[in-house]
């Protein structure tokens, strides 16, 4: 009922930028809180950016003041700014997002595909 499609990967050299979307299609009603995480090999699913639906955002200390994290709610997109990449900051990207669905007002958290983003010289 729900789709969450990323894009934006791939592969960058350390201090370069990458910037991620992720947008939301089908029967919703209104999208809450939504997030990027991120997943490198052998390592377990970490927080890296989350935004409230009234904007208000916070960051894992390993990406502040590189990252930024934004939505666009009229396209029900949120967006995530990579600057000054890191080697650490490779693996594979996933967007979350806590959506209301149109007819039930059921809530549920939709999960993205992933997009890997490799940072290498």
């Amino acid at each position: 009922q729900v789709q969450l499609v990323e894009s934006g990967g791939g592969l960058v050299q350390p201090g370069g930028s990458l910037r991620l979307s992720c947008a939301a299609s089908g029967s919703i009603f209104s999208i809450n809180d939504m997030g990027w995480y991120r997943q490198a090999p052998g390592k377990q699913r970490e927080l890296v950016a989350h935004i409230t639906s009234g904007g208000s955002t916070n960051y894992a200390d390993s990406v502040k003041g590189r990252f930024t994290i934004s939505r666009d709610n009229a396209k029900n997109t949120e967006y995530l700014q990579m600057n000054s990449l890191k080697p650490e900051d490779t693996a594979v990207y996933y967007c979350n997002a806590y959506i209301r669905h149109l007819g039930s007002g059921s809530y549920t958290t939709y999960w993205g595909q992933g997009t890997q983003v490799t940072v290498s010289s």
